[in-house]
């Protein structure tokens, strides 16, 4: 049995918020910069040089990529040979208020849905737990804005709606976003388990790297097949028009009971970021 002090995951925590917002992940980059390669109207080429161009001044001068720094989404994978000697949602939630506050990120937590009081520093953040074999500990820290949030759905499919159903619904919640998350976008889908479990494998899909495929090789095809029927929209960068609506389609799916077929989408923007550690 390991033994991890909760103060180690306050400083990762803290250090992860900061440059969560200020890198984009390199597989975004390059997928990026790729759409910018192959697009040819102007207006959207333009467009995916701007955001090329925000993202290297965020690079070279550790400041963020965009100005909503988001609610901190906070992934921890805990090995189930490892003892944390502390609160982990403290430790967790110290981590986010010393990393936004001395980070000088924007804090947009309120303390309230209604009485939108904010907290004043980004907390609490939104944990995600997850146990698995070993004595370590991962933790990724995934900033979400609410341009991309709030254009997020869910909806309980019929098993009778099939894969059809599955993929109109996808391609509705993008065409009804149009130009408001900031496309071009990374589309999260979860498929399966109950209405909450499918908003989670969503969230969860965004963490996975937009250059890998779902190891199924049917939702690896329909990854494939719902990125080129949500390009065939036009809505393009910004919503200038274009061929790059999307960057990458990431499914997660899960067993689901024989009267159901839950599906939720929950989009990204371009700046798409997270950051992952293990300790």
């Amino acid at each position: 049995m390991r033994t991890l002090s909760a103060s180690v995951i306050t400083e990762t925590v803290k250090r992860l918020c900061v440059e969560a917002n200020c890198y984009l992940p390199g597989d975004m980059k390059a997928c990026i910069e790729q759409a910018h390669n192959e697009e040819k109207w102007p207006q959207a080429k333009e467009i995916l040089e701007r955001i090329i161009e925000n993202y290297q001044i965020a690079d070279e001068k550790f400041q963020p990529i965009c100005q909503d720094t988001g609610v901190a989404c906070v992934f921890l994978k805990i090995g189930q040979d490892l003892h944390i000697e502390g609160n982990i949602e403290a430790a967790v939630n110290e981590g986010v208020r010393q990393g936004y506050t001395e980070g000088f990120l924007r804090k947009s937590v309120v303390r309230d849905p209604l009485d939108r009081v904010n907290t004043g520093d980004n907390t609490p953040a939104m944990l995600y737990y997850e146990i698995v074999d070993g004595d370590k500990l991962e933790i990724t820290v995934a900033p979400k804005g609410f341009g991309s949030e709030n254009m997020s759905q869910i909806k309980m499919l019929r098993p009778s709606d099939g894969l059809q159903g599955v993929k109109d619904f996808v391609k509705k919640v993008v065409e009804e976003a149009g130009p408001n998350p900031c496309p071009p976008i990374v589309v999260g889908v979860g498929v399966g388990g109950t209405f909450d479990k499918a908003a989670y494998l969503a969230k969860k899909a965004l963490m996975r790297s937009v250059d890998v495929r779902n190891e199924k090789p049917f939702y690896a095809q329909l990854e494939q097949e719902l990125l080129e029927e949500i390009n065939a929209l036009g809505i393009g960068p910004q919503g200038f028009g274009g061929k790059t609506t999307a960057l990458a389609v990431n499914i997660e799916e899960y067993p689901t009971h024989i009267a159901g077929l839950p599906v939720a989408v929950n989009i990204n923007c371009h700046v798409t970021r997270h950051k992952t550690e293990v300790i």
